[in-house]
């Protein structure tokens, strides 16, 4: 009688793998008994999910490496959606994160983790992300409204990457926006006129549809930044931002 053969398991060699992938982690937490499953934000290939095996251990070389807000060349295999690390190099040229800049750092991380899907490549995005955690490590631990450009710029590319950000010159009306008018978001929407101060100016609108992301006018679009991430983020607010509010409270 003929035995049935026992499947082969699929060789590492024919396991998809991705190598030297500059990558930042957004994430970690531990993973069984020795290991980090890490949630990182990679160039080519975005949001991926991937064990580290061993990196709990005393002495782990990855354990050293795998540090946020540091570029790193990340190497992994897997078929499935969670990978498996295989090398991690650390890039440097970013200094740590301390203070205020770091509380920014968790809050574009958290807004990655709520808004970006996984496996969809976005090398823009990733680049501005890169360039805002650069912008971050380069400030004083506390600074002042330095932050505020920084995180802005960030918000305003994770919009458009994701399709949400709306035409700043039209009004959901189809009105075109007036300078001295102020507006605000309504969600499913867009534009609205506002009849309090709280709005936006329609001259800051204007300045961002024309690709100016000067300082001035990054302040001005806050209140309806807010209004808009609040549409996308639902019911459970950001903890990262609750923790800002209230470091300016203090």
């Amino acid at each position: 009688m003929a035995v049935a053969k026992k499947p082969r398991r699929k060789a590492l060699a024919d396991t998809p793998r991705v190598d030297a992938q500059p990558a930042l982690v957004l994430h970690q937490q531990p993973y069984r008994e020795t290991s980090r499953l890490l949630d990182v934000f990679s160039r080519d290939h975005g949001r991926v999910a991937i064990v580290a095996r061993g990196a709990q251990r005393p002495g782990s070389q990855a354990r050293a490496v795998l540090l946020g807000f540091q570029p790193l060349l990340l190497s992994w295999f897997g078929a499935g959606e969670l990978k498996t690390l295989h090398a991690a190099e650390w890039q440097g040229g970013i200094a740590q994160l301390a203070g205020l800049p770091l509380l920014c750092g968790f809050y574009l991380n958290e807004l990655l983790q709520r808004l970006l899907p996984r496996d969809a490549p976005n090398p823009p995005l990733f680049a501005a992300y890169f360039e805002a955690i650069q912008a971050l490590s380069l400030l004083p631990r506390e600074p002042g409204a330095e932050v505020e450009p920084i995180l802005r710029r960030f918000e305003l590319a994770l919009l458009s990457s994701l399709g949400y950000a709306p035409d700043w010159r039209i009004t959901a009306e189809g009105q075109a926006v007036q300078p001295r008018q102020r507006y605000g978001f309504e969600p499913g929407s867009g534009l609205t006129p506002s009849g309090t101060r709280a709005g936006c100016p329609g001259e800051a609108l204007l300045a961002l549809a024309a690709g100016s992301l000067e300082p001035q006018w990054l302040l001005q679009v806050k209140p309806l930044m807010r209004q808009m991430i609040a549409s996308l983020i639902g019911a459970n607010p950001l903890h990262t931002r609750q923790l800002l509010i209230d470091l300016q409270r203090l």
